[in-house]
């Protein structure tokens, strides 16, 4: 073994021994240490026995190597997920999570309270760094729980009006319900439909405003039984366009406050023998991806779900980093897309 002077040794006091001062004992480099340290053969048999007297002497440890940060971890939560609209709100989230380099975990709670606390639970115990609650509610004990494990939440398309320090993200409702409206009504209709969405949600409402507001400007009344309900699926569109056919004077175009209820509404005609837009004209709501590919390709309102999608996603990034957004409710705007189902009405309306 190689010889350790008494110069060499270090009283008791010292305190941790580095990797420098063992070097500068040894009277060798830094990375001659190192390679010593980690077992590496490139060092000559007297130096190694040399620097590991001298690391034994001191009672040298080596570091353990620091843990590889986890990874962030974000949780988006729908009602439901059988939707393409809920789809691109997924992608625009995963686009911004993926450049981040956070995972995301997809939930449905289906409305149901034993559904939320189930996913809180699961929350909790995957330690999520931030959620992103889609068209859901949540009891106000779990967005007290979410507060208390320090989970910052975002909402998208409030149901109702969430706590004043909750961030929203949501598109212009009203004024894309109005657009709809004044399109058909600058086309020439007056007897204008209208299958509404669920009136819990405050975009439903807000659509179903902007549809009045328009009909006002017009110097309409809102004729009640032209307004059918509606849940945005297209067997809701079905349903309230076969009861609009069947009134004793039908109107000649319908709003309906969703692409996939516009889609069961055309479907609905179809079935009867009539034609899109030559017996009525039919509005949306979203532009999903698949209506400029529906017969005809559809009129709709734009929403920019992805981009409500990249948006929350930013903002719940940034509350996890103990930021603070410029502003807690953000409406991104809306834009009427004309195509082929909408036109003016087949004689006198």
């Amino acid at each position: 073994m190689g010889e350790v002077t008494t110069q060499d040794r270090a009283p008791a006091s010292e305190g941790r021994v580095t990797i420098t001062e063992i070097a500068r004992r040894a009277g060798v480099s830094v990375p001659t240490v190192s390679r010593v340290v980690n077992g590496r053969s490139d060092v000559s048999p007297q130096t190694r026995a040399r620097v590991e007297d001298l690391l034994r002497l001191h009672g040298y440890r080596k570091r353990p190597a620091a843990a590889p940060a986890r990874p962030l971890l974000l949780d988006l939560v729908f009602n439901d997920l059988d939707s393409p609209w809920a789809v691109e709100i997924i992608r625009g989230v995963e686009e911004v999570a993926h450049a981040a380099g956070a995972g995301t975990v997809v939930s449905a709670i289906h409305g149901r309270s034993g559904d939320a606390r189930e996913w809180m639970r699961n929350l909790r115990s995957r330690a999520s760094d931030g959620a992103v609650l889609v068209t859901s509610a949540l009891e106000p004990t779990l967005h007290e729980q979410l507060r208390i494990l320090g989970v910052p939440l975002v909402v998208v398309d409030p149901t109702g009006s969430p706590a004043d320090d909750t961030p929203t993200i949501g598109a212009a409702n009203w004024s894309g319900g109005l657009a709809a409206t004044e399109h058909l009504l600058s086309l020439g209709h007056r007897r204008i439909g209208m299958i509404a969405g669920p009136p819990r949600l405050l975009c439903s409402r807000a659509r179903f405003d902007g549809y009045r507001a328009a009909l006002e400007a017009a110097g309409l009344a809102v004729d009640e039984s032209l307004v059918v309900p509606g849940d945005f699926r297209p067997e809701s569109g079905f349903t309230g366009c076969s009861a609009l056919l069947g009134l004793p004077e039908p109107p000649t175009a319908v709003f309906a406050a969703s692409d996939q209820m516009a889609l069961g509404a055309i479907e609905a005609l179809r079935r009867r023998g009539l034609r899109t837009p030559e017996d009525m004209s039919v509005v949306g709501f979203d532009d999903l991806p698949e209506v400029r590919w529906s017969a005809p390709p559809l009129t709709t309102v734009r929403q920019p779900l992805a981009d409500m999608g990249k948006l929350a996603a930013r903002t719940v990034l940034g509350l996890a980093r103990g930021e603070r957004p410029d502003s807690p409710r953000v409406e991104l705007g809306t834009e009427l897309v004309v195509r082929s189902s909408t036109a003016p009405p087949r004689g006198p309306s």
